[in-house]
């Protein structure tokens, strides 16, 4: 909703009731709008009462008006040209016055805006930030887990590692003995091969109880073989 002049003008006169200058940031703090719509309002406001300030004009006492008559004239008209000049001096300063305050009105309406826009900027930098601080934590988090994950790997490879190497030293004795009984293996059928090397054919049916004496006493001369141990 736009200001109005009265707005204004009422604004500027609560001020100046309490004791306060009423300025342009004064009444925008009062009331809101911009300077660029606050300013011609309060300086018509200002004008205003520049001119219910004004020093009032009356005739001279008619007790001295024969007598100070001709002295009152030429001194109203010093006072009329001396408050000509200074109302033309105070025009053209009020004319550099307003063009400055013009100027500087309309650069505060700008710093305004950019300001308005820092902070909405800065509203997005900070979310942006506590977005990207949250993001942070949780690769944090990751990241422990991670390490976390990579120890009890690295536990169970060392325990696989020392459990291959025990496979294959328990390997390398079953060899060993494999070995060991192989060997024990070959001497056995090597005695038993000897041994059945040892045992005589059986006799022949047709040579009778001669052959078979005879062989009883042949066996009867000659020691028994040892048994394999």
């Amino acid at each position: 909703m736009a200001i109005t002049k009265e707005q204004v003008w009422a604004a500027a006169e609560e001020l100046a009731a309490e004791g306060l200058r009423p300025t342009l940031e004064a009444v925008r703090q009062r009331i809101g709008g911009s300077y660029t719509t606050i300013g011609p309002a309060l300086n018509e406001w200002k004008a205003r009462q520049a001119e219910k300030a004004s020093p009032v004009r009356e005739p001279p006492p008619a007790a001295v008006a024969e007598r100070l008559a001709e002295v009152w004239g030429v001194a109203l008209e010093l006072a009329n040209a001396r408050l000509a000049a200074e109302r033309e001096a105070l025009a053209r300063v009020r004319a550099e016055m307003e063009a400055e305050r013009g100027e500087a009105t309309e650069l505060a309406d700008r710093l305004a805006e950019q300001l308005e826009a820092l902070q909405s900027r800065l509203a997005v930098l900070e979310a942006s930030e506590q977005a990207a601080r949250l993001e942070a934590g949780e690769l944090r988090s990751r990241l422990a887990a991670a390490e976390t994950r990579a120890s009890e790997l690295e536990r169970r490879v060392e325990e696989l590692r020392d459990a291959l190497e025990a496979a294959q030293r328990q390997a390398g004795d079953a060899r060993e003995e494999a070995a060991r009984l192989s060997g024990q293996l070959e001497a056995i059928k090597e005695h038993a091969a000897a041994l059945l090397a040892r045992i005589p054919p059986p006799a022949d049916a047709g040579g009778g109880k001669g052959a078979g004496a005879g062989s009883s006493g042949v066996g009867r001369g000659k020691k028994p073989a040892p048994k394999p141990v």
